[in-house]
């Protein structure tokens, strides 16, 4: 999946992926297949809190994985559900003109297949390092760090020519706080309390549908502001 260059007239929408796009924490649903499961949601509860920095821990979580099986580490990620609604709202953001893209600090195993899924423009995740069949418990990719989600989200406006500002963005934990004051509106869906406090909008609960009132009303705003850039209206 790529993005071509655009000329900033289409809305894009940025998503997380763990626990918003997806109903589970990847990397913990990996770690029970290892049998650290229960160690890495402790772990995966205080990054997302803000208690940890994020690459550390990230980096630490994946260490345990070191010895799984591909196979097995994909049969795991294709078992993963989707969160409820997540089809609906993203035909709905099709319908709209939307262009959607999934920045996660999770795992290309992963993102792949729910970008496919879900018909998503394009997808940036971290990809777990393979050797001889197994996982080696080391991970590279560009969203290691607590910054990260923002230079992937400023690096693809770029290429489409459109102001972050102009842009939604949606997640649920502390690396996701690196979007608020970058896009235009941040929404926190079934989110950590840090994530909450901060956020331009919250939405409880776990229904993607619940979004597309609140996204339909910015893209009313961006169809107007395009309006008013192209002379339109007065």
């Amino acid at each position: 999946m790529s993005l071509c260059s655009g000329d900033g007239s289409e809305p894009v929408i940025f998503f997380d992926m763990d626990s918003t796009v997806i109903d589970a924490e990847g990397i913990i649903e990996l770690a029970r297949a290892r049998g650290v499961g229960d160690y890495v949601a402790g772990v995966t509860a205080r990054a997302m809190n803000g208690e940890l920095d994020f690459e550390c821990a990230l980096r630490e979580r994946v260490k345990l994985l070191r010895g799984l099986p591909t196979q097995k580490a994909l049969e795991v990620a294709g078992s993963i559900p989707l969160m409820p609604g997540a089809e609906k709202l993203m035909k709905e953001l099709k319908s709209l003109g939307f262009r959607t893209v999934l920045i996660s600090g999770g795992f290309t195993i992963i993102a792949r297949r729910v970008a496919e899924q879900l018909q998503m423009d394009a997808f940036f995740a971290n990809e777990l390092v393979v050797d001889d069949g197994v996982l080696t418990g080391d991970v590279r990719g560009p969203l290691t760090r607590q910054s990260s989600k923002k230079e992937v989200l400023e690096e693809i406006c770029n290429k489409l020519n459109i102001s972050p500002c102009e842009c939604v963005a949606v997640g649920d934990g502390s690396n996701d706080l690196c979007w608020k004051g970058v896009v235009g509106t941040f929404i926190a869906f079934n989110a950590k309390p840090v994530v909450r406090n901060a956020a331009d909008v919250v939405v409880d609960g776990k229904n993607m549908e619940s979004l597309i009132p609140i996204i339909k009303e910015e893209y009313i705003r961006h169809a107007k502001r395009t309006a008013r850039q192209e002379n339109k209206i007065p």
